[in-house]
């Protein structure tokens, strides 16, 4: 056995070093002597590619073979992260590359030609990133699961800081073609768009429909392998660019309308450009809404031409397609759905109905109402006149099933009617569509999940109870620990095997050495390197030195007023001053680390990360302070810093206003690689401390029912008068204390905003707050008590894995099984 394994390592190594100087040779055309890192990276993941694809041929075929039911997974982003490395760990070649000598190859460490790839602009934050984790446990359990999404060319922005204020910037990372992708033009779909419908009458007298005078777009798809553990199973994330057929309009150039020539083909792959468009202007609005319809038309059609490779027989499509809806923005596809089953293979209403309400699911992530997507009647009717007869049929349909339930209840028929309003203010409800036209409709966590139920949609849970369930999020342990922290990895496997890369129950194992001295110490030895190494990856990005040995309190996620990024600075406010005006020095020293990026249009969040810069500035200049607190905010978070970052945490800051996070994930992976939460009774930290037990979390804050109680009668201005603690921190931030000198009042507006309202509780939470940092930081000092909390967190997250999330979905909803 082991002289068969041996030979196939060295077979895999021939052809590893093999195809690394053809692609030097042939496709970067340079001596091997020449190649920069960044060819280095491409050349070699070209290489590794190919190993992938020959996985990716085998796992279809077996798919194939047993005619195995498949989910496909759409999202209008995936937060992917670097490829290379993790392809090297999964196909098992990392340890083959490292051995490679290529005679001539420059001296550049592996390290740095991992570096050198540029992370994947296609998502935004956690929506994205669970997308990409379940793309990742699909693959590693032999799930048949295939992505869908769009090929954004810019995808959200690159983050800049300029005098503390959020600067965007194109983030073009297909500048350079990806070389995991590649492009599959024999798949290529054609998208009808605006118009206008006619009716005819079909032979057999009933009414038919007919899509007329539409402009015409291309749908590419481009393939991403996505390799699963050990490489045995590897599925693709498909990807679509816009293309336009009409190149060059050559009489229209010649006659001196040079812009006006190539004008169609710019509008068409705007399309794919750029992810979340500014929806602030009305062409914001149709870009966003052309860009959902295109994204799930080039799905749809790409599943329907899967099916029918089998059987042209629709009624069995439900026995081999599964679409899941990651939120509301996929929402169209079970209006185009519709159209391709009604319009294009000639199905009558109620088999269509059927088919597609035994086909999707829908998976809410969100309690916030202007989440909850609306799409204005008469937008959609411009763009898509089709899709809106289809709509309004199928909420006709719907209201006279919900007027059988509820009879002249107009409140109730209100809330569930997915055309809600008349004339030019009614709109179309998207997750109203979502929910009539899926079998299954989970939230992402225990507590969302009930919510969801009992205060988002309760009428829609009178009308089907047993539509609704719960999965809780989860994460990959490939990605977040084997990946982003090697060293403890390592550790870990030399303790207890390699079993719990598969199976993260296995990390119990490691309860027993929470109190084995010689364990804790080299755990921590770890978190101390971890530390070093987030040292130089943030002065490389802000210039600024921060202290390895002080406690690191991380807040890193997208900015949002209900992520509360305000309480912690106002938290580190008072810190400040305290140190300063009261001579009170904490008892270690702290630095606070916020990552994370502001939606262009959201004016509040970027005024939040204009006052954390500033004070961050003040502080970290001041001699008086700077040697027991400093601030760092990481410009431009993405996979490849959360994998630097999420290790060298000590504390984790999850504090969402309670009742407002679904579920959150970035909770888990501070947790998985030892940092102790602070954070609320929200989202996935109820299920987090019920894990890792309430001695190892910092819970503090309001409940969502005490908020509830409490949102009618609340007075901020009442907290802020009774509390010297709260004043003195508002009166910091509203005075020239961190304010630039031309802007006195630049702060303000925050001020207000908590003093007026303080819709999300900032000052009602903000004294418990401190006093669980503080306790926190209390036990830090106790190195022997806190590597204990920290390895436990570690033992007991097992439940929070993708893995299991996954396997749920396929058994509780998808009916799906593995396929060995």
């Amino acid at each position: 056995m082991n002289e068969n394994k041996n030979a196939l390592n060295e077979m895999d190594q021939a052809r590893l070093k093999l195809n690394i100087e053809h692609y030097i040779k042939y496709f970067i055309g340079k001596r091997t002597c020449e190649i920069t890192k960044e060819e280095a990276f491409t050349v070699i993941a070209l290489a590794v590619r190919e190993f992938a694809m020959d996985k990716m041929y085998e796992t279809i075929a077996r798919y194939n073979k047993v005619g195995s039911k498949r989910i496909y997974y759409l999202s209008i982003e995936y937060l992917i992260g670097r490829s290379l490395e993790n392809n090297l760990y999964n196909l098992g070649l990392y340890d083959t590359l490292r051995d490679i000598k290529i005679e001539g190859f420059p001296d550049i460490s592996l390290q740095d030609i991992f570096d050198a790839e540029y992370d994947p602009a296609l998502g935004n934050g956690g929506l994205g990133r669970l997308a990409a984790d379940y793309l990742d446990s699909m693959a590693s359990l032999g799930i048949p699961g295939f992505g869908y999404g769009i090929n954004y060319q810019f995808g959200l922005f690159k983050q800049k800081f300029e005098n503390g204020y959020q600067v965007e910037q194109a983030d073009s990372w297909l500048e350079e073609n990806s070389p995991w992708q590649f492009a599959r033009y024999d798949r290529t779909v054609s998208i009808p768009i605006g118009g206008h419908v006619e009716m005819y009458t079909k032979p057999n007298g009933k009414t038919g429909y007919i899509w007329a005078d539409t402009h015409r777009l291309y749908g590419v798809p481009y393939d991403f392998p996505i390799v699963g553990f050990d490489g045995k199973s590897v599925n693709y994330l498909r990807l679509f660019s816009a293309k336009t057929d009409e190149q060059l309009d050559l009489n229209v150039f010649n006659n001196g309308g040079y812009m006006e020539a190539v004008r169609d083909k710019i509008q068409t792959e705007t399309i794919s450009k750029v992810l979340y468009p500014s929806d602030n202007v009305i062409s914001g609005k149709e870009l966003r809404l052309t860009q959902q319809y295109f994204f799930v038309s080039c799905a749809i059609q790409d599943i329907i031409r899967r099916f029918m490779e089998k059987s042209n027989d629709f009624s069995k499509l439900p026995d081999y397609v599964c679409i899941q809806l990651n939120d509301t923005h996929p929402a169209l596809a079970i209006a185009e759905m519709m159209r391709q089953l009604l319009d294009v293979y000639n199905q009558e209403w109620d088999e269509s109905w059927d088919i597609v309400t035994k086909v999707f699911a829908y998976t809410n992530h969100t309690l916030l109402p202007e989440a909850l997507e609306k799409w204005s009647s008469k937008i959609i009717g411009r763009i898509l006149p089709r899709h809106l007869q289809i709509i309004y049929e199928i909420n006709r349909r719907f209201m006279e099933f919900a007027r059988s339930k509820f009879g002249d209840d107009t409140y109730k028929l209100g809330k569930v009617a997915i055309v809600d309003g008349e004339g030019d203010s009614q709109v179309i409800r998207m997750a109203n569509l979502s929910i009539v036209g899926s079998f299954s409709v989970n939230g992402v966590a225990k507590l969302h999940s009930e919510l969801v139920k009992k205060t988002l949609v309760p009428e829609f849970y009178e009308l089907w109870p047993e539509k609704f369930t719960n999965v809780t999020n989860g994460i990959t342990p490939r990605r977040w620990l084997v990946h982003a922290n090697h060293l403890l990895c390592d550790l870990i496997c030399d303790k207890i095997g390699k079993d719990w890369i598969v199976n993260l129950d296995k990390l119990r194992d490691l309860e027993p050495l929470a109190t084995d001295k010689t364990f804790a110490k080299n755990f921590m030895d770890i978190k101390k390197q971890n530390k070093k190494r987030l040292v130089r990856n943030v002065y490389k990005a802000t210039h600024i030195m921060i202290d390895p040995k002080s406690m690191y309190i991380v807040h890193a996620k997208r900015i949002h007023e209900y992520k509360r990024q305000l309480m912690t600075i106002l938290q580190v406010v008072g810190d400040y001053l305290a140190i300063i005006n009261d001579r009170k020095h904490p008892l270690t020293p702290k630095t606070y680390i916020f990552a994370g990026k502001a939606a262009p249009s959201y004016t509040f969040a970027k005024l939040i990360i204009k006052l954390i810069n500033n004070v961050a500035k003040v502080i970290n200049e001041d001699d008086r302070a700077n040697e027991y607190l400093k601030v760092v905010f990481i410009p431009d978070y993405k996979v490849s810093v959360a994998e630097y970052l999420i290790p060298a945490a000590d504390i984790s800051c999850q504090v969402s206003t309670a009742g407002f996070e679904a579920s959150g994930t970035s909770n888990m992976k501070f947790a998985l690689n030892g940092a102790l939460t602070v954070g609320t009774y929200d989202g996935a930290n109820i299920e987090i401390r019920e894990a890792v037990g309430a001695d190892n979390f910092y819970l503090f804050g309001l409940t969502e029912n005490e908020i509830r109680q409490k949102r009618l009668s609340y007075n901020p201005r009442e907290i802020y008068e009774k509390s010297e603690y709260i004043k003195r921190i508002l009166n910091a931030v509203n005075s020239t204390m961190f304010a630039d000198s031309n802007y006195p009042q630049q702060f303000s507006p925050i001020v207000d905003s908590l003093l007026n309202s303080d819709y999300y509780f900032i000052l009602a939470d903000l004294e418990a707050f401190n006093d669980a940092i503080h306790k926190a930081e209390k036990d830090y000092t106790n190195a022997e008590l806190w590597a204990k909390k920290a390895i436990l967190n570690v033992a007991r997250i097992g439940n929070f894995s993708s893995d299991r999330s996954i396997m749920e979905y396929a058994k509780k909803i998808w009916h799906i099984k593995p396929v060995d």
